[in-house]
């Protein structure tokens, strides 16, 4: 069913991360440090054309590193929320068998920028972790359309609703 697609989307893509930091978090703070860091989605900061349940999901599990940031940051633990675009995975296997809003998801993201290697993500991801950043932004061009949408919340929903109609249109 439509609500069995949500509570599993959830439970991987939020309560994952918050069984983790149950798990690991009291020994960092015990010991005086300790780093997390949460695999999420350029999704969760941007939106995802075709993925209403990946873009919702994804949103809380920046809200939730965020969160584990600001109340366990003071206490030497480090926290880094990885967003990255298009990664050359099976997820965007071509050959797949996929549905229509599915389709539109992976046309959207093949289009959206360079899909990186596994290999050139962990290099982003290794580097912003040595230097305690944050936000992990392995395809730099998130950081111009987060700062985009921020500045122009309605401006950028419009031109999502451009790229939307967009999309549709040369997936059919």
């Amino acid at each position: 069913s439509p609500d069995d697609v949500w509570h599993r989307a959830w439970n991987v893509n939020v309560m994952a991360h918050v069984h983790a930091a149950r798990a690991v978090i009291p020994g960092m703070v015990k010991r005086g440090g300790g780093y997390i860091l949460n695999t999420v989605s350029a999704a969760g900061l941007l939106s995802q054309i075709g993925g209403a349940v990946y873009s919702t999901t994804k949103h809380a599990a920046v809200g939730f590193a965020e969160w584990l940031s600001i109340t366990y940051g003071d206490h030497g633990v480090g926290v880094s929320c990885l967003c990255p675009m298009g990664v050359e995975t099976a997820l965007l296997a071509p050959d797949r068998e996929v549905g229509d809003e599915e389709a539109l998801m992976l046309h959207t993201v093949r289009s959206a920028g360079a899909v990186l290697t596994p290999e050139a993500v962990a290099i982003a991801t290794l580097d912003a972790v040595a230097d305690g950043r944050f936000l992990v932004l392995p395809h730099p061009e998130v950081l111009d359309m987060y700062r985009g949408k921020g500045a122009d919340y309605d401006r950028w929903i419009g031109g999502m609703r451009r790229l939307e109609r967009a999309m549709r249109k040369s997936v059919k």
